[in-house]
């Protein structure tokens, strides 16, 4: 009886071991609940300029779940887009998952549809239209939406839907930097909850600012799909170029060891040799010549010296830049002296609600007024247009987004900024003023390129660069800064005791 027992508790025990291997086995193997819809749904949505214009274009969103990598392509015939899409990794990254693809093989102007996803939810169609290569071409600039909530991040998509409406036939947009404030995932939710419609109806040339990062290395490259094979470091922004139509483009990070290294001169310089297009634009997020309050410190202020001379050395004919959130546009300049074949820089000022008003020390000691062309200047509940004397005049008008819309055609460029005003007219209609209006004219068929060759830059020779760079950097912060600096130091201090503005 004892081995009868013996034997039939061990044929219990076999029993439950063997129920229990089946229970555990069907918890493995049963299927996990499918995401639900809100975490496979595509948002930050970016379609960008990467590589030629013509035909290729970069993609990039995000999902809450992780999800397969699907675009749906075609032609504005409803036809699939004869084109390849080379997706990369899905990745998590800030604790989402990250999204991006290249599509190339595009047709030279020709207007596409596209649905972002995972092959079952995506996202609403965007369009884009490739450049025909006809030598003429029309986009917008923007800076500084940089916001830190919804409704401020809804402002600055009105300014852009405005821009878009009142140069219906832009082909790109370029954002100057500051996309937000704090670059925090609720700052890029709400940046998506605004302005993915408006980024739907566009290709984004985007620029590296200040606040797109902070700290948080490769938040830049993980946000928009770009070209980054001659890019000198991705860290904390992407620099890269391009050519549309007939004009050549060069984007500089200007987060680069605080302002600008000396390997991604070398890289711009090359770059700038490198085309034949008649038109030469440089953008950038910081700001050679401003009157606002980051117009005081040596970062920004050492683009003065070195990175206009590579603009004079290589026929830069225009430099866009943000950073200082007020509108304002310098006479041609060449050698920081009046030149009529030199090169106009314009600080685009703000599509946001941040703006900054004239720090009036500033003036003939880091920017000679006699340099300026025009000059809005918004801060809350007024604005100035500066005339040449008065800081103080104000035109309501004048509150509100900034936009600007650029047309190069043969040989002649133009450059008109307007500004959204936040007050609406006595029947509740917008009310969009345009504040500057910029004309060049060369001839045209006369560059021809100097460089050939690798522009690309090693990890070696840029980490070689970087003591010469920040020695540079501090050469001209103790040489020429401080002293330009201590000698405004006594009106800096009388305007902050009588405005508060420092």
């Amino acid at each position: 009886m004892k081995m009868i027992g013996k034997r039939l508790l061990a044929c219990l025990l076999c029993a439950v071991l063997l129920l229990g291997c089946g229970l555990f086995g069907a918890a493995e193997d049963a299927p996990a609940d499918p995401p639900a819809a809100s975490d496979t749904a595509p948002f930050r949505i970016s379609c960008t300029i990467n590589g030629d214009p013509a035909t290729q274009r970069g993609f990039c969103w995000y999902t809450k779940a992780e999800t397969p990598s699907v675009i749906e392509l075609t032609q504005a015939d409803g036809t699939p887009a004869d084109a390849a899409i080379d997706y990369k990794d899905v990745t998590a990254w800030e604790g989402n998952y990250m999204h991006q693809a290249l599509a190339t093989g595009l047709q030279p102007g020709t207007t596409y549809t596209y649905r972002l996803g995972d092959g079952t939810t995506f996202s609403q169609p965007g369009v884009f239209t490739t450049d025909n290569k006809d030598g003429q071409v029309d986009f917008i600039a923007v800076a500084d939406i940089q916001a830190s909530n919804l409704e401020n991040f809804r402002r600055g998509a009105s300014t852009v839907s405005a821009a878009l409406r009142t140069l219906p036939t832009a082909e790109f947009m370029v954002n100057l930097g500051d996309f937000t404030n704090d670059s925090t995932n609720e700052e890029w939710d709400y940046y998506a909850q605004a302005m993915d419609g408006v980024s739907l109806q566009t290709t984004l040339a985007p620029i590296a600012g200040n606040h797109d990062g902070l700290g948080v290395w490769h938040w830049f490259e993980n946000l928009f799909c770009l070209d980054t094979s001659e890019s000198v470091q991705n860290l904390n922004g992407v620099n890269y170029s391009f050519e549309y139509g007939n004009v050549h483009i060069a984007v500089v990070n200007t987060n680069d060891l605080l302002s600008v290294s000396r390997a991604q001169l070398r890289w711009l310089r090359n770059d700038l040799n490198s085309t034949s297009c008649d038109w030469k634009i440089i953008c950038m997020h910081k700001s050679p010549y401003t009157l606002g309050k980051d117009g005081k410190w040596p970062d920004a202020m050492y683009l003065q010296r070195a990175l206009t001379k590579v603009a004079d050395d290589c026929g830069v004919d225009l430099v866009l830049s943000g950073h200082d959130h007020q509108y304002l546009r310098t006479k041609p300049l060449k050698g920081n002296k009046l030149d009529p074949d030199g090169t106009t820089y314009v600080l685009a000022g703000t599509a946001g609600t941040k703006r900054y008003e004239v720090r009036p020390f500033l003036a003939n000691h880091f920017l000679n007024t006699s340099f300026i062309d025009a000059l809005v200047v918004q801060r809350d509940g007024w604005a100035n247009y500066w005339d040449g004397e008065d800081w103080e005049q104000s035109d309501p008008r004048n509150v509100g987004g900034c936009f600007s819309c650029i047309r190069a055609d043969g040989g002649t460029l133009t450059l008109n900024a307007y500004i959204l005003a936040d007050a609406a007219d006595e029947n509740g209609g917008e009310v969009i003023t345009n504040v500057d209006t910029l004309t060049l004219t060369k001839p045209v068929g006369q560059n021809q390129p100097t460089f050939t060759g690798d522009n690309t830059t090693s990890k070696a020779a840029f980490y070689l660069d970087v003591v010469p760079s920040f020695l540079a950097l501090a050469g001209y912060t103790f040489g020429e800064w401080l002293p330009k600096f201590l000698l405004m130091l006594p009106e800096l201090i009388k305007v902050y005791a009588e405005e508060g503005i420092f």
